[in-house]
């Protein structure tokens, strides 16, 4: 991966050449060997990290002129810290770096106010850092070491500076043993499995035995490619984000009470079915192989004109899962007049509901916060209030 960084730009190839000893981590470009002085004059060796911001695959820029810094404050030759270097104590995790731990941030600009490329960047910090240890005792960063690499772990098929420039990566590698299912892909599953698709989940499973009709496309994400008409949902979707990601497999079939070989070594779920009965069979078959899931729906009416109602997100515990399925917090039952079969064109609350379920799963992985742990998260179309309720 690092020597096709490399290959692609010109500025990171000259670092390479020139003996730094460089790789990539998740969207970041680390340097090691870097020689300094701490506050007692004694020889240390520390790392630049600098983030990537993705082009186009291949290429990459800066996102800024800062860099982190693993080591202490580097000083002068008498002693005293080296100025210039603005910033503070930080701390920034890596993916496949664990011998580089981060703990201050630089910040200095050059007059024009940016650097022109990489190159430039890392020589400039390099002669204010490593000036003192060079002179005193003729260190170099140019070791032309080749840094053995942990091989990257990423499911993603484009390099994901997105998590790295928001510095969350040890918030993203809470997902890296999940293999999710999704149950339904009509228009929350859809929307569901279109935010799936962009967190590192090991695997997504996702099923649905429908076709892909013209009304499906006014609520699902993506644009239409008209072949797609009259196939199945699933192909659709397998199609459409194959090569963003690894581990997606979208089948078309139903979910029953005999899927259990569908569901092996599955550690979440999401249900996404709008019939009562198919609902209640897929609760008892996750519930027998102690799956916890996360049952989405919606009840819309139209009593006033205007359509209105709730969405629900409601999470079930392996180990409170009968209990709540017991109280029928959603529906078990098919009700063929129901309103939501009249009005599907929805996109927008379909799309809510989706991430009301996906942000209570990451709350659960502990990606975002959470205040209580709440099993049933209802939402009111009219006048866009929450009812969160622990049960």
């Amino acid at each position: 991966m690092f020597h096709e960084l490399a290959s692609h730009n010109e500025d990171i190839k000259s670092l390479l050449e020139k003996g730094y000893a460089i790789t990539e981590d998740h969207g970041y470009l680390v340097i090691r060997d870097i020689p300094y002085l701490d506050n007692n004059g004694v020889l240390q060796n520390g790392a630049i990290v600098t983030k990537l911001v993705d082009i186009d695959g291949k290429k990459v820029k800066q996102d800024d002129h800062q860099i982190f810094f693993a080591g202490s404050h580097p000083h002068h030759i008498d002693g005293t810290p080296i100025t210039g270097l603005a910033g503070g104590i930080t701390q920034l995790p890596l993916a496949t770096s664990p011998d580089v731990v981060v703990q201050r941030s630089f910040s200095n600009k050059p007059d024009r106010g940016y650097y022109v490329d990489f190159f430039e960047k890392i020589e400039n910090y390099v002669g204010i850092i490593s000036g003192p240890a060079v002179e005193k005792y003729g260190a170099t960063p140019y070791t032309f070491r080749l840094v053995e690499q942990t091989p990257s772990q990423s499911v993603f098929k484009f390099r994901d500076t997105l998590t790295s420039r928001a510095q969350m990566v040890d918030l993203s590698s809470k997902f890296a043993d999940d293999i999710v299912a999704v149950i339904g892909l009509g228009g929350t599953g859809s929307y569901l499995l279109d935010f799936l698709v962009k967190t590192p989940v090991k695997q997504i499973r996702g099923f649905d035995f429908d076709d892909f009709h013209i009304h499906t496309v006014y609520r699902s994400p993506g644009r239409l490619q008209q072949t797609e008409l009259g196939t199945k949902k699933a192909a659709v979707y397998q199609s459409r984000y194959e090569n963003f990601r690894e581990g997606l497999s979208l089948e078309s079939r139903y979910i029953d009470g005999q899927s259990n070989e569908n569901l092996r070594g599955v550690t979440f779920a999401f249900v996404c079915v709008d019939k009562g009965t198919s609902r209640a069979e897929i609760f008892d078959l996750l519930i027998a192989n102690r799956i916890p899931f996360i049952d989405v729906g919606m009840g819309l009416n139209r009593n006033r004109g205007p359509i209105n109602g709730m969405l629900r997100a409601t999470y079930y515990p392996v180990e409170d899962a009968q209990r709540l399925r017991d109280m029928e917090l959603a529906e078990l039952a098919d009700h063929p007049d129901d309103e939501y079969r009249v009005q599907i064109q929805i996109s927008e609350l379909n799309a809510l509901n989706a991430a009301l379920a996906v942000i209570r799963f990451k709350q659960i992985r502990g990606f975002y916060f959470e205040e209580e742990a709440l099993n049933s998260l209802v939402l009111e179309v009219g006048d866009l209030k929450t009812a969160n309720e622990i049960l």
